[in-house]
């Protein structure tokens, strides 16, 4: 017991001979969390009093001063008085201060509900914008803007208005001829259609993609070779016409009577070619309405310019590209202007060496030279009628190949006649031969067919005269 209350002894009297720092008063509540002890705390030691000394249970004493904080944070009690100024100043600012963050509270809870307003006015014009846009909509061309907010459209009916544009739509994307969603009451351009939305021009899929191979068409060795050398080749070896310094054909004509196989050689090219494939027929641009045709012709182009390496079809190209006269209705003009358009397309200053063009007519002597002139159509290839009897040859041993045919059949007493017959005619025949023996419930074809089915598709005499389509 004596020990202990000399410990005690010993350590008081080291504490109050240690000098304790002066630091210049601060209030309680800048003091560090950490370093907030009780003002007057004394439950670790009691200061002496008239010389005595007071001292608590020596285990508690050093327990307590082990939790307590560093003397030298608490302040002095003798420097607390004459602070009541600096006191009055502090509160003075902690009051406006509150006063600043109630200000800010009532400014936060003002955004929020202005938030929550612009929210739900967002909500009801995008709801305004889908009812506008799904109700029944009128295709047009859009022409020109006026502004940001209103331009010029043509509607369907070929009139022009001067209209609103919808705020929300990509002006970016708002080009002249572009097709565009029109309001059916105010006319208003509500939304953009793609480019493909309104053309009437389709692009054949790989799925669509015919399945004549050459191998299917019978002769035409040096048709083939010549398409192949025009059409192919500058698709698949470009740097071969380069090194030489020559620019490959743009367009391909192909001309002679009906049935000489023009078409179905073009579903072998198109077939070979893993090129995007576009087939259009030359009626098919005479529109109603004045500049629909135009339009389309420069829809199939930037189809086939977005879409390269491409390969455009026309077929019957006579319909619009005969030669031009001083026309004196309003169709008559229409029909040269679509021409226009087709030899600006073909040679303009959007040309492009990965699209190439093929057209195909029965009646070539009709066409316009500017359309035939070297640079637009380069190459002319001619499909005559079948004289010769190694064209025949190929092509009746061709279709022969997939038919069921009896050993008895002679298809060289067929091919020696006299008779010009192209490759319907011929495929006509073989067709008709198997129809024949189908009447008559055999799974296979006798000579007997064949030379009934000669007979019938070969005319002669006044009925070839009669059904003869040129002289």
């Amino acid at each position: 017991m004596r020990l202990s209350l000399l410990l005690a002894k010993l350590w008081t009297d080291k504490a109050l001979e240690t000098p304790q720092p002066q630091p210049s008063f601060r209030p309680f509540f800048h003091l560090p969390y950490t370093h907030r002890p009780p003002l007057f705390s004394t439950s670790h030691f009691t200061p002496p009093a008239m010389g005595d000394v007071a001292v608590e249970n020596p285990a508690s004493a050093l327990s307590s001063h082990t939790k307590a904080a560093p003397l030298d944070t608490i302040p002095n009690i003798d420097s607390l008085e004459g602070t009541g100024a600096d006191d009055g100043d502090e509160y003075a600012t902690l009051k406006k201060l509150q006063r600043h963050l109630e200000y800010i509270k009532l400014q936060e809870e003002y955004i929020k509900d202005e938030q929550r307003s612009l929210k739900r006015e967002l909500v009801r014009a995008q709801e305004e914008i889908k009812r506008i846009q799904s109700v029944p909509l009128v295709i047009g061309q859009f022409m020109e803007a006026i502004d940001q907010n209103t331009g010029i459209v043509q509607s369907s009916t070929g009139s022009n208005y001067v209209v609103r544009i919808l705020s929300t739509l990509d002006r970016e994307k708002l080009k002249p001829s572009s097709s565009v969603a029109l309001h059916r009451h105010s006319n208003a351009l509500v939304d953009i259609l793609p480019p493909e939305a309104d053309s009437s021009i389709a692009m054949l899929g790989e799925n669509e993609k015919p399945d004549v191979t050459y191998a299917d068409v019978g002769g035409l060795d040096m048709q083939k070779q010549e398409i192949r050398e025009a059409v192919e080749l500058p698709l698949t070896h470009f740097d071969l016409y380069k090194q030489i310094g020559i620019d490959p054909p743009r367009g391909v004509l192909l001309y002679g009577p009906p049935g000489t196989g023009k078409t179905m050689l073009v579903k072998a090219v198109a077939n070979s070619t893993t090129a995007s494939f576009i087939r259009v027929n030359g009626s098919e641009f005479v529109q109603k309405y004045l500049g629909e045709g135009p339009r389309m012709v420069r829809d199939v182009f930037r189809m086939a310019r977005e879409n390269s390496p491409a390969i455009i079809f026309i077929d019957e190209i006579d319909a619009i590209a005969t030669k031009r006269f001083d026309a004196q209705t309003g169709a008559d003009r229409e029909v040269q202007r679509i021409l226009l358009e087709l030899l600006n397309q073909m040679d303009g200053f959007e040309q492009s060496s990965n699209v190439k063009v093929i057209m195909a007519t029965n009646r070539a002597d009709t066409l316009d030279p500017a359309l035939l002139r070297p640079g637009r159509l380069d190459r002319k290839i001619e499909f005559p009628s079948l004289r010769d009897r190694r064209e025949r040859r190929l092509i009746f041993s061709t279709i022969a190949s997939k038919m069921s045919l009896s050993p008895e059949v002679d298809l060289d007493s067929l091919i020696v006649r006299n008779e010009p017959l192209s490759g319907a005619v011929i495929a006509a025949i073989m067709q008709e031969a198997g129809l024949r023996a189908v009447r008559k419930n055999r799974y296979n074809i006798i000579q007997s067919d064949l030379e009934d089915a000669y007979s019938t598709q070969v005319k002669t005499g006044q009925e070839a005269d009669r059904l003869e389509f040129y002289r």
